[in-house]
This record gives structure tokens, sequence and C-alpha cells, in this order.
């Protein structure tokens, strides 16, 4: 080939190619704003477990289930971005408002259009198996968001077969404000969001940076916390080992 330097020759190198032992790879939808849930992800599922590998799925604030249910016709091309023909243990659509809105059902048919028999992981099926796991039946929850997008989420767990003692709300719009609350004020508002015959604590959001402070706030109420990341990465961990659970998300199916 002619340069303005010269001419330059390229050859073969004639050597065997050998590649690296393929890892487990876990897909996540993550709405555009998301601002906290890769780095979660990242600080609990290392690199040498499990490569996660994320796409985002058009979002606009405020979140209201007016436009929470507007992300259900992108879920299925989301999927398909997320390495095309390359085999996943699981995709996770990692919303919980959006789940309580649309429903597992509709998520999982909307993923499963575009990337068949891959298990989905949602932040609310995760939470709901994770307790049912714990033998936690009644519990208490806090949601960040406003009170129409917090009742859905509420619903759900009632909806499958958990008694909802308390449904506690901060009322806030933006997921991007979301992601900034402080630790003092997710731990205060954990603290008045429990109620005293609980047996598990739900903190809802994947964009809320509560997951650091689960153990600190299961050590002060003294039940199990389960955050909406945690549960997730719980799920996430399980898919990498080859040891996801059922898809079941009653309680008394786990009874």
């Amino acid at each position: 080939m002619r340069t303005r330097a010269g001419s330059i020759e390229i050859e073969n190198a004639m050597i065997e190619i050998g590649f690296r032992p393929a890892l487990p790879r876990l897909g996540l939808i993550l709405l555009a704003t998301d601002m906290t849930t890769e780095r979660d992800v990242a600080r609990c599922i290392p690199g040498e477990m499990a490569a996660f590998h994320s796409t985002r799925v058009a979002y606009a604030n405020p979140t209201t289930p007016e436009n929470l249910r507007k992300m259900l016709v992108h879920l299925g091309h989301a999927a398909e971005l997320i390495l095309p023909g390359e085999p996943l243990r699981a995709i996770c659509y990692a919303c919980t408002a959006a789940t309580a809105v649309l429903g597992e059902e509709a998520i999982q048919a909307a993923i499963h259009a575009a990337r068949p028999a891959v298990p989905v992981i949602t932040p609310l099926g995760a939470a709901a198996r994770g307790f049912a796991a714990r033998r936690v039946r009644r519990l208490a929850i806090l949601t960040p968001y406003l009170a129409e997008t917090a009742l859905p989420v509420a619903c759900f767990f009632a909806d499958a077969g958990f008694d909802v003692l308390r449904a506690t709300y901060l009322g806030m719009e933006d997921d991007r404000r979301m992601a900034e609350v402080d630790d003092a004020t997710i731990l205060a508002a954990s603290r008045a969001a429990d109620h005293p015959e609980a047996e598990g604590l739900f903190i809802s959001c994947t964009a809320l940076p509560a997951m650091a402070l689960a153990d600190r706030i299961e050590a002060e109420i003294g039940k199990p916390v389960l955050t909406s990341n945690l549960a997730c990465i719980e799920e996430l961990t399980a898919a990498a080992e080859g040891r996801l659970p059922t898809s079941s998300t009653n309680v008394g199916d786990s009874a």
C-alpha cells in the first residue's frame, strides 16, 4: 500500500489464536436517566464471576404511571441491542415502578419477543422471591415516588400474597433526584417506614442509593431489608452461578 511516507507491507502473523474462557453474561435494561444501577451491580458482581452488559431505554420524567407505561414498546428493541447472537444467563429490567405499573407478564413478553427463553429479572419479582425465601410475609414498604406511583408497588406485593402493613412514599417525581438522596434521609425514612409488626422492609427504586445502607438499616430495625438493586443482584448472581430460582412471585409458593 502506498502512503505519503512510502510503501507499507502487511503480513499474516501465522500464529494460532487462543481465546479466554467464556464468562457468564448478564444483560441490564436501564432507564435513560438511571444513575445508580450499574454502579451497584459493579460493586457486587466481580468481573471474574460474570460480565454484565447494559443498554438504555427511552424514558422522561416525571415518574408517573403514564410515563412509565410508555417504556413498554421500547423494551424489545432494548433487549435486541444486548450482544445480539450471544447467549445471556438473564436480562434484568431495572425499573421497580414500571414493573408495578406494567406487570411482570407484559415485561417478560416484550423482552422474550426479542430474546426468547432468556430469564427475565425484575426488581419486584426478585424482591418477592427474596422475601419468600426469608420466610417474610408481613411487609413495610418505603418508596421515593409520588403517591400515584407508590400505590402500584404496594399492590404488587399484596397481590403476591404479602400483608402490606405500611407503605410510605417521599413524594419525589424525578428519578435523577432520587439518585442524589443522601444517606441520612434514607436512614430516617427507613426508620419511619418500618412497622412494629412487619417482618421485613422493602426499599423501592433502582435509582435510590439505598443498597449500601441495607445492612445498617437491617441492624437498626432488627428485620430483613431488601432494596430494589439488592434483590436484582441476588438473582443476577444466582443466574451467573446457574441457580436462578423459579419465576413465581407468590409468597405462598415458597411457604
